[in-house]
């Protein structure tokens, strides 16, 4: 891919976004477009479409989304599904109409259904219901995946879905209003550790498998993907193997330092019983995780302490 091209990331400001223009600079792409959302409401589709006519834009990457966690997903799900679909049609539409020819789109495992065949591949999509506690954000996400494929196959445009397993990383949300599990945990086991409580308390029973990928790990799955000049379809990007909630807190509280005992609140939504993707399509091409998890979980506690501890995110917008 050219260096010079004219890359627009949508969601800068959020967790995938920012990783992304971190990995463009350091790899010399030097003209990488970006907006906030007091510059560009992406919801506002003759604003998308006067910002694309005036841009020149070589290449999309749709980071914005409205994002969060069970709670977030399971009280909010008009504003999930309304505002993920009309930023993806106005972004996506806006980029063919501009004739953008090459898009990345990022979704979530959670667009597989709830009780998938395990490692998911990703010809799973749309083979059983989803998972209830999430399902609009999912609809949302498996729409802008079929989108792409539409236009794709209607305009000759190149627009690629990538569908990371669950994030974390750097700038991510600590609000437990609206955050996901390992961020929430990381805030809890902080706080705990301060307080000197004597527990810590876990959404759940602790038995779900969960994969988990650092986002430096999808930027640099994003720019394989553009430089090895991948024109369509959908991809897994994950890590490959998965672990327990219960595991992944108890590591969290080890890299935290929090000595105290873990209690679990069964009376708290689980969600999917198990979520791992089958990355061999991304593997076979030459790509693979390099971050692993414990080292992942410590340097994303070392900028929680940097930048958010003492404070309460509140920003489930990722733009």
């Amino acid at each position: 891919m050219n260096k010079q091209a004219r890359i627009f990331v949508a969601g800068h400001r959020g967790m995938v976004g920012s990783a992304l223009v971190r990995r463009l600079a350091a790899d010399g792409y030097q003209n990488v477009i970006t907006r906030s959302r007091k510059e560009l409401d992406l919801t506002d589709q003759a604003a998308v479409n006067r910002f694309f006519e005036s841009e020149k834009i070589d290449v999309v990457l749709l980071a914005a989304a409205r994002v969060g966690g069970i709670l977030a997903n399971a009280t909010q799900p008009g504003e999930f599904i309304y505002e993920n679909l009309v930023i993806e049609t106005n972004v996506i539409h806006a980029a063919y109409r501009a004739k953008v020819e090459r898009l990345v789109f990022f979704g979530s495992s959670c667009i597989y259904p709830k009780q998938c065949p395990q490692p998911i591949r990703e010809e799973y999509l749309l083979t059983s219901p989803l998972e209830p506690t999430n399902d609009a954000y999912a609809i949302a996400k498996i729409a802008g995946v079929k989108l792409c494929e539409a236009y794709n196959r209607e305009y000759n445009t190149q627009y690629v879905a990538l569908m990371p397993t669950n994030l974390y990383g750097p700038n991510d949300n600590y609000d437990l209003k609206s955050s996901h599990v390992l961020p929430a945990l990381l805030r809890k086991a902080h706080e705990a550790k301060l307080n000197g409580d004597a527990t810590l308390t876990v959404w759940g029973s602790g038995t779900p498998l969960r994969e988990f990928l650092h986002v430096d790990d999808l930027a640099a799955a994003t720019l394989f993907v553009l430089e090895h000049n991948v024109t369509e379809g959908l991809f897994n990007v994950g890590v490959g193997n998965d672990l327990s909630i219960r595991e992944l807190a108890e590591c969290i509280c080890k890299v935290v330092g929090f000595e105290g005992e873990l209690v679990f609140d069964a009376s708290k939504p689980d969600g999917t019983p198990r979520k791992l993707l089958d990355v061999s399509r991304l593997a076979h091409m030459g790509w693979q995780a390099t971050i692993g998890l414990t080292d992942g979980i410590a340097s994303t506690y070392r900028d929680f302490v940097e930048s958010h501890a003492g404070s309460t995110p509140a920003a489930a917008i990722e733009a």
